[in-house]
């Protein structure tokens, strides 16, 4: 295989799995304002983990499928013609969960404010199993033809393997989202969210493990194997510190587990980066799905000089606003006031 055309197979892998575990406990915090908030003031608290961060982490998505259009335009095209409808439902929900962050706290009615919170967190449920289900496709695979055309209706994507990917995303999302609350607040949300994590991680992580099991086994490649038993012993160190109450170490266990098994599924994926069902002569590969190597030379110029400007950024975003909230660090609702014309 050529070597630019793998190295961006990687990267796209690498920004996927970096997209997972930042969002991912953004759209798990946005999970739980449904049922594990008790008050107001505990969903505020909720929402100030994530208020300073959310929106940074959504690049990783807009870099990512901007790499794969950039560097496999033929992976692009034939991936996201053959998922309208979930693309579709996703963008609704990012765009419901955006605005939801920016006028839930200017809202001055209960009714105004419960609808904001519906938009959030059912934003952040669906955002979390469309996005499973397009990774889950593009290694399980699609009816497409010789052309990389979808064979069928628009729910041809619907398949069992599409929905374990959703729900796998959802698991590991209210996972990483009830492990990144217990490091960020205090009091009876911390001691909350560090219990519920220590009873559900295993039910929350077993649809991730299912996924992986289900692509690395039968390809027996010994760089996948070492992955998935990697990710499977950081999500046993995960459980045990959860158990323990030691939040940060949890938090981190749950990356290296996240970041393992993607790095398993890609890697029994690869060379194929797009599977037919129809036909495994229709597959989509890192070299016929590829941009010319001109491009590929000027995309990994960029990215040399982009990407660590991007990671210290972040980095020092997360260090400012390291500090823990607690429901007494919230201030009193405020009415806003229209300005005078």
């Amino acid at each position: 295989m050529e070597f630019l055309p793998t190295l961006w197979f990687i990267l796209i892998a690498v920004l996927w799995a970096g997209y997972l575990f930042l969002e991912g406990f953004d759209l798990g915090v946005g999970m739980l304002l449904g049922g594990f908030a008790r008050s107001e003031r505990q969903r505020r608290v909720l929402i100030n983990t994530v208020g300073p961060v959310w929106d940074g982490n959504e690049v990783w998505l807009v870099t990512a499928v901007g790499a794969t259009f950039a560097a496999f335009p033929h992976w692009y095209a034939s991936l996201l013609a053959a998922l309208y409808v979930p693309l579709a439902v996703v963008l609704l929900a990012l765009i419901f969960r955006a605005v939801a962050f920016e006028y839930r706290g200017k809202a001055e009615r209960e009714l105004t404010r419960r609808l904001w919170t519906i938009a959030l967190c059912g934003g952040s449920w669906v955002t979390a199993f469309g996005i499973g289900v397009m990774l889950a496709a593009t290694t399980t695979g699609l009816p497409l033809n010789a052309n990389g055309d979808r064979v069928g209706g628009p729910f041809a994507w619907l398949t069992g393997d599409t929905a374990l990917g959703g729900l796998a995303v959802v698991g590991f999302s209210l996972a990483q989202g009830l492990a990144f609350v217990a490091l960020k607040t205090d009091g009876d949300v911390r001691q909350r969210a560090s219990r519920w994590l220590a009873r559900g991680l295993p039910a929350l992580v077993l649809p991730l493990v299912w996924w992986a099991l289900a692509l690395v086994v039968p390809g027996q490649q010994p760089a996948a194997l070492a992955a998935l038993a990697a990710g499977l012993i950081a999500a046993a160190l995960a459980w045990a510190c959860a158990a323990q109450r030691w939040e940060g170490r949890a938090f981190l266990a749950l990356g290296l587990f996240l970041l393992a098994c993607i790095g398993a599924i890609f890697t029994a994926a690869y060379p194929v980066v797009l599977p037919s069902t129809v036909n495994a002569a229709f597959d989509l590969t890192v070299t016929n799905a590829s941009s010319s190597p001109y491009t590929l030379q000027i995309m990994s110029v960029i990215a040399a000089f982009g990407l660590p400007l991007v990671l210290a950024y972040q980095a020092w975003t997360y260090w400012v606003f390291r500090r823990r909230i607690t429901e007494h660090s919230i201030p009193a609702a405020h009415t806003v006031t229209p300005l005078e014309s």
